[in-house]
């Protein structure tokens, strides 16, 4: 897949979800976010663990657990921050400032997240280059759980009535993240030498993984899980079986 296909996607899917939220009424964006999220959260799920882990085990003799654990609370604590924004908590009140904050740790986390799509892009002889970086199941990973999360900023904007022009330019920055880590880790594979980027790779599953577990765990409703989302949850673990 070309480079700039992929960053198409990567900034189309957040301005997607930003024009959505100024499309649908308010009460449709958050039921839309909710089944997004659920289908997501059953893709990332499931391409952590059929996909990835599996794979980084075979192709590092490192601790990779260890990486994986680091990025589950390093997921933990940009969430202490961003509000739980990355898996649709848009709780704000009408009129209310966005947190700087949220902003921060929301582009530090797709910063972190674009890097190991920029190491298997570059074709390196490394682990995060071998079979796990030919299908761009990352890259989808990331688009899907993008599209939620951006109509979920959007909402969260609108809510706080930020204007139109400055809800474009955050969300534009916003999409912009993901693309700055891909670059990062694009031009680091060429210049950075003994560095195993796998450890990257598998921060990132440790994020993906506390963000997936979350978005299942919440999909649920006076402990009853809704079944539209259910379902939603099962399409997304049947494609990331067959994408496999």
């Amino acid at each position: 897949m070309e480079i700039a296909l992929i960053l198409l996607g990567l900034i189309g899917s957040v301005l997607l979800g930003g024009g959505l939220v100024l499309w649908l009424r308010k009460e449709h964006n958050t039921q839309l976010i909710k089944v997004l999220l659920a289908f997501s959260g059953g893709f990332l799920l499931s391409i952590a663990f059929i996909h990835f882990i599996p794979e980084l085990y075979e192709h590092s003799k490192l601790q990779i657990g260890v990486f994986i654990l680091i990025g589950f609370l390093v997921q933990l604590i940009l969430e202490f921050f961003s509000g739980g924004i990355e898996h649709g908590h848009t709780h704000t009140h009408e009129g209310a400032k966005v947190p700087l904050a949220l902003l921060v740790a929301l582009s530090v986390h797709a910063i972190i997240e674009g890097i190991p799509i920029g190491t298997q892009i570059s074709g390196m002889e490394t682990a995060t280059s071998h079979h796990h970086g030919e299908d761009h199941t990352l890259f989808l990973g990331i688009l899907f759980h993008r599209l939620p999360v951006a109509i979920a900023l959007m909402t969260l904007l609108t809510r706080a009535k930020v204007g139109t022009i400055k809800s474009w330019v955050y969300l534009t920055f916003f999409a912009l993240t993901t693309p700055i880590g891909l670059i990062i880790g694009l031009y680091s594979s060429h210049s950075v030498q003994n560095f195993d980027f796998n450890i990257l790779l598998a921060i990132v599953v440790g994020m993906l993984l506390h963000i997936s577990t979350t978005i299942i765990f919440e999909t649920s409703e006076n402990h009853k899980f809704n079944f539209v989302k259910l379902i939603a949850i099962f399409i997304g673990c049947a494609i990331a079986f067959f994408i496999h």
